[in-house]
């Protein structure tokens, strides 16, 4: 059985989910290769040195500067993206003739299916997110993502099927027009928990692993507050830039040591050592935080309302601490440090290999 699974290019959190589906495919004898793009193909090469990767279309995504735009901007570029979609669509069906796929797999990849092969369309956000003066529109959004589900022939949800799970109302939506899974949390980290990395002698002051992530300009924006911030914080710290296209190259600035990259053992042993992990409140992070049992600060990207409804709504039920990314303060973070939060630990099960072993 040959598969093909194409991760969207809107940072690196799609990326990351990907690999323990890559790992259950080939633990269940399929071929597995990836479809790639530049920037995630560093990534890939380095967790899975052996499988074969193509090159796959990318969105070219490019934040606007201020994230309140958001909204105009995502019409603005529809055309592009649309575009996008069309093109991947026709990409996929020439993969699958010319190289015979079974399996296609898209992390949120709205094009990457064909008519020849299996398709399947794994997603988290079954309801997009919508600014909340254009809330009442998100019945619009559900049925457009629903019209674009049709065109695979199974979806997979990364989460548990018990509401709220961990996701929330992003990923517990009522009626799917083709089959539905909820294949459990999705990790690189899977397997390592947070008593499998001895913790080294904490320095004095606070330790703070800071995890920038997503796509530009907001990525330089992220870092540079954390910077500005971080240096005022009492300790050593340690931020990952998020760069593996950079190699591993590390460095020391004040009390930040930065690293543009951690191979998957350094950074789990990164967060094991850390007392508080801030980053972005992507939902592959989520994941990634449950399996390390890490007290997290999440700061969610401007404009990227997925982010702050899974913020707010982790904050709400005391399993992360919020701050908005305008108030990315020493004071906010003090605040932060003073509140008892954990993410919980991910349930029991293997419903990704259930998954797996049903469609193969």
């Amino acid at each position: 059985m040959k598969v093909l699974i194409a991760p969207l290019d809107w940072g690196l959190g799609h990326a990351t989910r990907c690999v323990p589906v890559v790992r259950e495919f080939l633990r269940n004898g399929a071929e597995v290769e990836i479809a790639v793009v530049p920037a995630n193909a560093a990534f890939f090469r380095e967790v899975f040195p052996e499988v074969r990767q193509r090159i796959a279309p990318s969105y070219n995504i490019v934040y606007p500067k201020h994230g309140f735009n958001m909204g105009l901007w995502l019409i603005k570029k529809s055309s592009h993206l649309n575009a996008v979609i069309r093109y991947e669509h026709r990409y996929a069906e020439e993969m699958v003739e010319r190289h015979g796929y079974d399996i296609v797999l898209s992390d949120n990849r709205f094009g990457f299916y064909s008519t020849r092969a299996h398709s399947v369309y794994m997603t988290h956000q079954r309801r997009i997110a919508f600014p909340p003066a254009l809330s009442a529109l998100e019945g619009f959004g559900i049925r457009w993502h629903n019209s674009l589900m049709k065109k695979f022939d199974e979806v997979w949800v990364p989460d548990v099927e018990e509401f709220p799970g961990y996701a929330g109302a992003l990923s517990h939506v009522e009626g799917c027009p083709v089959p539905l899974r909820y294949v459990g949390l999705l990790s690189r980290f899977a397997g390592i928990g947070p008593d499998d990395l001895h913790r080294t002698a904490a320095p004095s002051g606070r330790n703070i692993l800071a995890v920038v992530s997503g796509v530009e300009p907001a990525r330089t924006q992220f870092e540079t507050a954390l910077r500005q911030v971080l240096a005022q914080v009492p300790g050593e710290h340690v931020m990952v830039l998020g760069k593996p296209q950079k190699g591993m190259h590390s460095w020391k600035e004040g009390n930040i040591e930065l690293h543009n990259h951690l191979r998957t053992e350094e950074f789990a042993r990164a967060v094991k050592n850390a007392d508080w992990v801030i980053s972005r409140g992507g939902y592959s992070t989520v994941m990634d935080m449950a399996f390390l049992g890490a007290r997290c600060i999440f700061v969610p990207t401007p404009g990227q309302y997925e982010q702050l409804v899974l913020a707010k709504e982790l904050s709400s039920a005391g399993y992360a601490a919020y701050i908005p990314a305008h108030n990315l303060t020493l004071g906010a973070l003090e605040k932060a440090f003073r509140t008892d939060v954990a993410l919980p630990a991910p349930p029991r099960g293997d419903l990704l290999g259930t998954a797996v072993r049903a469609m193969l």
